[in-house]
């Protein structure tokens, strides 16, 4: 435990230990599987391990324009000695060749066309020339199997190519049709019911004086679809109790996971926290999380389905949901998250911490003169989303650590393109 030394917080639990008591008290989450065709498939989760149910290629196929020859009948052959051998017809893609090859012969073949039976090798049409005779002079020699692509190169029948949890890529698509898919089993996304709190939210971005529009639903529901989940929107709740509980039964009764943000710390006017509490059991286990921003941060259980409460300041509701909401939803999904790029920078200004409180610091890393260089963004409050807008990387500084001192090297995690200064080379 780490002393709060704000908003009335007696003391908050270190990162690590919130997950093991919130994962603890959760029942193993199974999420059902669906039916989706392979075209709309990119970045779902696999349901199932996948087999082969035929060899790719299915077929011996030529990697070549040229002539499927038999191997033996070329060797020896070069410039000024070929080998001449008589042109019996021609493998096309897409049909099955009718001829065989025997001794001496070659077939006119394309990339891509069955090799026909007989023939064992290919020889680019680069080491030929036809005759007005028809026959043809072979110029350079080949080995058996040489140009030729065999059944189960790529994939070998009842074999596992692609396994469950694995998240399907652009090139994964492509497997399927190889192996004659059009349909694919994948993890049903998470359903997360998001609720915003407060009297003075509106959804109307301007022009209602004395309101502020309620930004947290729309860029919570956003990162609920970034990382695979399906936002269910359970609007704005007044700071009235019945109100706010209402809407949760709501979210517990239609979604997997309930967010709720504000209403979350410790004053007279934050209700979350005990409406929670009434709504069942175990209710809300941790409550005060030991990092900056997002100290406010609730991890709750009720009756098996877990409730994120999140702070009211949009940069403390998206620090927290990437710390605790995220990694949920991929233990939903039975998968892990894409690994994020990290780079070495120099600070060019102190980065401070705050003494037991796992701080996380908005940087803006630039490249000059080939050296790249991490400048922390003044943060006077974390209601200050545009800190998060001209940022692309984030510099965590542990809860053992004051902070880096001014041109130490340090850790960067980025989320957006370095910037390039007028030093910077271009690639």
């Amino acid at each position: 435990m780490s002393k709060a030394r704000d908003r009335g917080f007696k003391q908050a639990t270190r990162i690590e230990d919130a997950r093991r008591t919130f994962y603890g008290a959760l029942p193993a989450i199974s999420l059902p599987s669906e039916k989706v065709p392979v075209r709309t498939s990119l970045n779902r989760i696999l349901a199932e391990d996948v087999r082969a149910e035929t060899s790719v290629p299915s077929f011996d196929k030529s990697a070549m324009d040229g002539y499927a020859v038999v191997a033996e009948d070329t060797f020896g052959a070069s410039q000024t000695n070929p080998s001449l051998l008589k042109s019996v017809g021609e493998s096309k893609v897409g049909q099955v060749p009718k001829t065989i090859v025997r001794r001496g012969e070659a077939v006119v073949i394309a990339t891509g066309a069955p090799v026909p039976q007989g023939a064992n090798a290919v020889v680019m049409i680069e080491s030929t020339k036809r005759l007005d005779t028809g026959d043809v002079e072979i110029y350079a020699p080949v080995a058996p199997g040489e140009n030729v692509s065999k059944v189960g190169e790529d994939v070998r029948e009842g074999t596992v190519v692609l396994e469950r949890g694995r998240k399907l890529k652009p090139a994964d698509l492509g497997l399927f049709v190889a192996l004659g898919r059009r349909t694919v089993s994948v993890v049903r996304k998470p359903r997360v019911g998001v609720l915003s709190t407060g009297n003075e939210l509106s959804n109307a971005g301007r022009g209602v004086t004395g309101k502020t529009a309620d930004v947290n639903r729309p860029v919570l529901m956003a990162m609920v679809e970034e990382c695979g989940g399906m936002p269910v929107d359970l609007g704005i709740a007044k700071d009235d109790s019945a109100q706010i509980s209402r809407k949760l039964k709501q979210g517990l009764k239609t979604a997997d996971l309930v967010l709720v943000t504000a209403g979350t710390s410790v004053g007279k006017g934050d209700l979350v926290p005990d409406i929670i509490n009434t709504l069942g059991k175990p209710g809300m286990l941790v409550h005060g999380i030991a990092m900056r921003p997002s100290l406010p941060t609730g991890l709750a259980v009720v009756n098996g389905k877990p409730i994120v409460s999140l702070p009211g300041f949009p940069v403390s509701a998206m620090f927290a949901f990437s710390t605790f909401v995220q990694p949920l939803i991929f233990r939903m999904l039975g998968t892990e998250p894409d690994p994020q790029p990290k780079i070495k920078a120099r600070s060019n200004k102190r980065i401070v911490g705050v003494p037991g409180f796992r701080t996380f610091v908005r940087v803006l890393v630039r490249e000059e003169n080939g050296k790249l260089f991490a400048e922390p963004l003044r943060t006077p409050g974390a209601g200050i989303l545009t800190t998060l807008t001209r940022a692309n990387g984030i510099v965590v500084v542990p809860e053992n650590v004051e902070g880096f001192d001014e041109g130490a090297e340090i850790e960067v995690q980025l989320f957006r393109p370095v910037e390039r200064g007028e030093g910077a080379g271009r690639t």
